[in-house]
């Protein structure tokens, strides 16, 4: 193994195991309900210590929410709101959840077309389901909603907390800062909130999971087992196919184990939410890999008689990897929703690595029907 592998190796290992070391996580990912409810994704919103938790379903155009906040008192409100017009309170659409005359929690629905008393009234959305609770002093609002626009999946979000209700109507709410800048814009398929740091955070990292295993798992693992399976056929190319093969190979490895560890990071900071056939391809690809790699270690001449046996293996878990990596990346595209050009430049990628393999598979069988020629040839001269 040459010393740049095993540097570059030792940096991607050192970064693995840095992503285990303690930090300060986002507030929303150790948040769980007791309705046992899972969402994609969640954001600490920057003002009035409010977090939104969702999942988008596209085919659907339904969107899951739940919006976590404290009422500015105990016998307060809390509302979140779509605005599908501007982006403040005016022409939002909310709902609000507050405490009826019977103490029960309720969830109605405003059009806020005014600023001035609330009236209770339909909104651009359907709402399918809503409920909500109050304890530890916080207020949880769910809802499932249809949105009536499919195509638009960044929408304009406001939310708002209140001192108390009237007669069933929530009074105003206070116009400090904070209650005056809890509005943003809401990416629903990538999980991004501007000003939300928390979440945004939680994205970069899903980013950087989903770079790292691209390129380890789905282009540098194929490329591989190209160098090993065809440079090998041309006698000037040895020992220097080999060497080759190793050093992507580990380089794979190393930089496989980095994305391996930040999907483990993302999973213990996403609390009932697990992707559970992406998860567990994962944890074959990790524990296959790790195996391949102890091939170096348990290489045998030649020809010894147990090299045969250790092409099976090594050949076997080289093709299994290969297979369940593409097929990974595929489902990790998935889940981070890209946008289309990343998930076309992958599938443009991986198809030229296709088509070299395939040409080389060509020439390769070429050269080795050649070879069988001239060597039958050569007996037959002989003889």
């Amino acid at each position: 193994m040459e010393p740049s592998s095993l540097s570059l190796a030792t940096l991607f290992l050192l970064t693995a195991v840095s992503l285990f070391s303690p930090s300060h996580s986002a507030t929303c990912t150790s948040q769980t309900f007791t309705n046992n409810k899972l969402y994609a994704f969640c954001n600490d919103l920057p003002f009035l210590n409010s977090y939104l938790h969702w999942s988008y379903d596209p085919a659907q155009s339904t969107l899951s929410i739940a919006f976590i906040s404290p009422p500015a008192r105990p016998h307060g409100w809390v509302s979140w709101a779509i605005n599908p017009t501007s982006t403040g309170m005016v022409g939002s659409q909310a709902l609000v959840a507050f405490r009826d005359a019977k103490g029960e929690m309720t969830v109605k629905t405003y059009n806020v077309s005014v600023y001035g008393p609330l009236t209770e009234s339909k909104v651009w959305y359907e709402v399918k389901e809503s409920s909500a609770e109050f304890s530890g002093g916080l207020i949880r609002l769910f809802a499932t909603l249809v949105l009536p626009e499919k195509e638009k999946t960044t929408v304009n979000h406001v939310w708002q907390v209140g001192p108390s209700v009237t007669d069933g109507v929530p009074d105003k709410h206070e116009f400090q800062p904070a209650n005056l800048n809890s509005k943003g814009s809401l990416d629903l398929l990538r999980g991004q909130s501007d000003g939300a740091s928390g979440g945004d955070s939680r994205t970069q990292k899903r980013n950087i999971h989903g770079i790292l295993n691209v390129v380890s798992w789905g282009i540098m693992f194929p490329i591989g087992i190209i160098i090993a399976r065809y440079l090998r056929t041309f006698p000037s190319a040895d020992p220097a196919w080999f060497y080759l093969h190793i050093s992507c190979q580990v380089s794979a490895y190393a930089i496989g184990v980095a994305g391996w560890a930040t999907g483990l990071k993302l999973g213990s900071e996403s609390k009932g939410v697990t992707y559970y056939n992406h998860r567990n391809i994962g944890i074959a690809l990790f524990a296959l890999a790790t195996v391949q790699i102890f091939a170096l270690l348990l290489r045998p001449n030649k020809d010894h008689k147990y090299r045969f046996y250790w092409n099976i293996y090594h050949h076997g878990f080289g093709y299994a990897i290969l297979t369940l990596g593409i097929i990974n990346v595929f489902k990790g595209l998935n889940i981070l929703q890209p946008e289309q050009k990343w998930r076309d430049a992958y599938i443009i990628v991986i198809a030229v690595v296709g088509g070299i393999a395939a040409l080389l598979e060509a020439i390769t069988w070429t050269i080795v029907l050649r070879r069988k020629r001239k060597t039958k040839n050569d007996k037959s001269t002989k003889a």
